[in-house]
């Protein structure tokens, strides 16, 4: 199978390419350092020529009230070319709640390109995922001064990039679902907790305050982040063990 991944030279691209060419299918990455400019359209047409599946893992250089646009172009740009291509199934990789929190720019954003695609001619797949492993030290340094880092209680389930790569791909692979599967990590904990676990496995000294009011996730309420749905896709790694591996 003929996989194009746009956006696959990046954190989960580069991983979901590796898995896909493991299991014997050719997948292509494809990103703006390949010559492919998804709000130009540059390179487009000659990446997904001949693919039978496209996957977008592309990500907005911002979070802000610029990231709209983003998707909107990009996804414009990216149907049209999927079906000049006759491509058969096309996958996004979207975030766990994300039409839950229409406070953030970002999450609007992302439900729009949601929303673009089920709107779109093209057979499609959403995975959504809950927040990486691997950008909790991101979201820790967002509310952090040299000697406190402040979160809110806001409870997330983090997944390993591991999990989420095997995932899409095992999507990518099958039947388009004309819907969506949520994946979340084995195990769920608030976030000022899951800092004070973090800095704890980093040997980092710094405390950890309870602020209701920190940081971009402040704006989520409830269990917003964390699926809901029995039918849940949850990864393999636990949260412990990947620190024990990677801090």
């Amino acid at each position: 199978m003929h996989i194009a991944v746009i956006g696959g030279t990046g954190l989960i691209g580069s991983r979901l390419v590796r898995d896909l060419d493991a299991a014997g299918h050719r997948a292509v990455a494809h990103s703006h350092s390949t010559g492919v400019d998804v709000i130009t359209g540059e390179g487009m047409d000659a990446a997904l020529s001949g693919a039978d599946v496209v996957v977008d893992v592309t990500n907005s250089p911002t979070f802000d009230d610029a990231s709209p646009d983003f998707f909107r172009t990009s996804m414009d740009n990216l149907v049209a070319a999927a079906r000049k291509a006759d491509v058969q199934h096309f996958v996004v990789l979207s975030i766990v709640g994300v039409d839950q929190v229409p406070e953030l720019d970002y999450y609007r954003a992302k439900t729009l390109q949601e929303d673009l695609l089920k709107a779109g001619p093209v057979p499609h797949s959403i995975v959504r995922a809950t927040q990486f492993m691997e950008f909790i030290d991101t979201v820790l340094s967002w509310t952090a001064d040299g000697t406190t880092v402040r979160l809110p209680r806001t409870r997330l389930q983090p997944v390993a990039v591991a999990d989420v790569a095997a995932t899409v791909a095992e999507i990518a692979t099958g039947t388009p679902l004309h819907g969506t599967v949520d994946l979340a990590g084995p195990d769920a904990y608030p976030l000022d907790e899951l800092g004070r676990i973090t800095l704890r496995a980093k040997g980092d000294e710094r405390s950890v305050t309870t602020d209701e009011t920190a940081g971009m996730f402040a704006a989520v309420k409830g269990d917003a982040l964390t699926p809901k749905d029995d039918a849940a896709r949850i990864g393999t790694i636990r949260y412990a063990d990947w620190l024990a591996e990677n801090a």
